[in-house]
């Protein structure tokens, strides 16, 4: 007989699978401030639950990332509101943005969302991320740009902010900072991280006052491919992110092995 989310042994695979994403996540958060990419308890990153109900885990509202646990995520719903009895206040308007790009992509099940110094920078700037480096190649050409509007406060905005993130897996909001998505909060983590470095390395660069090196465009859109695994090349590595993910899952143990409680 099928088994169904009714019984038993698909109500435990559940919540086991339910689980794994909370200590994920909250190892997410670990990472993002042990990186100082934080804002106080302000930004999110978010999280979709598998099934048919639309909820999602965010970070209680009034926590520093440093304090988030797998067991204090709240799991709420598209409006931003707790389905379960939770201790700790959440911030609806908080997931104004995330709800908005969970809603349009079904690949987004991870939103990740910065207002670092150097994200903020970069998207003040008009001619936005520059393809310095390999890591800001990674992004050339699968990069949205949405204008700023004020504080996301208002749910119209949600219509253009999902249409300036198009397919892409990175949004620069001008004047505000930072955003990525991901199959998975590793996914949305290290391409936060790649993009954050690229910011950096562009900030620093043209700091030094002297004309900068850009690749031909050729170059640029061919090395995105090869960092997508899209590109033909007489050496693949199929790994690396994986690997990395591993080592940073080793790195949250040794600094905050509370994160899975």
């Amino acid at each position: 007989m099928t088994e169904t989310l009714t019984t038993p042994a698909a109500a435990a695979d559940a919540a086991a699978e339910e689980l794994r994403l909370r200590r994920e996540l909250a190892a997410v958060y670990r990472l993002v401030a042990h990186y100082r990419m934080t804002d106080l308890i302000f930004t999110h990153i978010s999280q979709r639950l598998p099934g048919p109900e639309n909820h999602f885990l965010i970070n209680p509202y009034g926590l520093m990332f440093e304090e988030i646990t797998a067991s204090n995520l709240v799991k709420i719903d598209l409006d931003g509101n707790p389905v379960e009895p939770t201790p700790h206040p959440v911030n609806p308007a908080g997931f104004v943005i995330h709800s908005a790009i969970h809603k349009a992509r079904t690949d987004a099940h991870c939103v990740l969302h910065t207002h670092t110094k150097v994200g903020c920078a970069v998207a003040a700037q008009q001619g936005g991320l520059l393809p310095l480096n390999q890591m800001s190649m990674e992004f050339h050409n699968r990069l949205g740009y949405h204008d700023y509007e004020g504080v996301a406060l208002n749910l119209d905005e949600q219509e253009r902010l999902v249409a300036d993130l198009g397919g892409h897996p990175a949004l620069v909001l001008r004047n505000h900072g930072l955003l990525t998505v991901g199959e998975s909060a590793a996914q949305a983590f290290l391409r936060m991280y790649y993009l954050e470095k690229a910011c950096e390395i562009q900030v620093t660069a043209q700091a030094g006052g002297t004309p900068l090196v850009l690749p031909p465009e050729q170059v640029c859109e061919y090395t995105a491919q090869q960092l997508a695994g899209e590109a033909t090349a007489d050496f693949q590595d199929d790994i690396a992110y994986d690997l990395a993910w591993a080592a940073l899952l080793r790195l949250v143990e040794r600094i905050a092995p509370d994160y899975k409680d």
